[in-house]
């Protein structure tokens, strides 16, 4: 990062704590490529905190001159004009994503908001802070869906396909993901927007093993696939992602809808298009949805794939 980069970084900065954003939002999305010597930056506005993370060790000159760039936003006056109270580095290039505090009180948690419902992340101790801002579109796509439907939330992390679901008037929701700490977060998302936690289920299993557990609480009406790229010893996506939409016409009502994900910049829709059509030939593709503006990416093929498919009416 040069000095005319890091002008760049800091003035762009500046433009937008003139007018912050009224809830959680990307400020800068540098890995979509499409700002020149800031690739592997990136940072969010987490109502009250800057949350800065770096993917790639820029040497140690580098990073001690983005630092200094970062305290010295803090002295300008749009930093204070804007509300914002701390700053947070996290190296997401190391193994633990260690974080450092450059400015204000250290805490473990933020509560932070998206079109009206409230999620609580964590801050500076884990690699992700609960809440991925490129799938907003999607939660809204889901919440617009979901009057009186049945739900499965497959990958739940923290369920905020489950809160948006809610929030649009779900019948029920069922949520899978094998990390019970994160259903736990779930709960209190659920929780925090003052959600009948009668109409979830969350489900800490092994999605492979589960298959008849899902079976006898369907069918559903919609269906989210929001996958890790690859989770050790659990999850590989070309290899497993197949054999999840295998099941998916055992598992949905008829016209049901399917919300398929896939984040990682190497894999584009086709790998969807195809897995689909080999694997549940009678699901057809419907859409690909929009991803948030501040998500711009030179490739869209590299961005987020958030595509929609629906099963056949009842037959008879």
């Amino acid at each position: 990062m040069t000095p005319d980069v890091l002008a760049t970084l800091q003035q762009h900065l500046l433009q937008c704590l003139a007018s912050p954003p009224s809830e959680v939002r990307r400020l800068l999305h540098g890995r979509g490529r499409c700002w020149p010597g800031l690739e592997q930056l990136t940072v969010d506005w987490l109502q009250g905190t800057l949350l800065v993370c770096l993917y790639r060790d820029p040497g140690a000159a580098a990073l001690a001159a983005l630092q200094d760039s970062l305290h010295a936003l803090t002295r300008q006056p749009q930093w204070a004009s804007s509300g914002a109270e701390r700053l947070l580095l996290q190296l997401r290039y190391l193994a633990d994503s260690p974080a450092l505090w450059l400015h204000g009180t250290p805490v473990q948690q933020c509560q932070v908001s998206e079109q009206g419902l409230h999620y609580l992340l964590d801050l500076g101790s884990k690699q992700n802070n609960g809440l991925f801002l490129d799938m907003r579109l999607g939660r809204q796509w889901v919440r617009e869906q979901a009057a009186g439907r049945r739900v499965l939330n497959l990958f739940a992390y923290t369920c905020g396909f489950s809160v948006a679901a809610l929030a649009g008037g779900a019948q029920q929701v069922v949520n899978l993901d094998m990390a019970r700490a994160a259903l736990s977060r779930g709960r209190d998302n659920h929780r925090l927007n003052g959600q009948p936690l009668e109409r979830v289920s969350f489900l800490g299993h092994e999605l492979f093993r589960s298959w008849g557990k899902l079976r006898k609480l369907g069918p559903y009406d919609l269906i989210i696939i929001d996958p890790p790229s690859l989770q050790k010893g659990s999850f590989v996506l070309s290899q497993d992602y197949p054999r999840v939409l295998r099941r998916l016409p055992e598992l949905l009502a008829p016209q049901g809808l399917v919300l398929a994900c896939v984040n990682a910049p190497e894999v584009g829709t086709e790998f969807l298009l195809h897995s689909m059509a080999e694997a549940a030939p009678s699901l057809q593709f419907v859409q690909r949805l929009d991803n948030p503006p501040e998500f711009a990416d030179r490739d869209p093929q590299c961005a987020l794939k958030a595509m929609v498919f629906q099963a056949p009416a009842a037959q008879g």
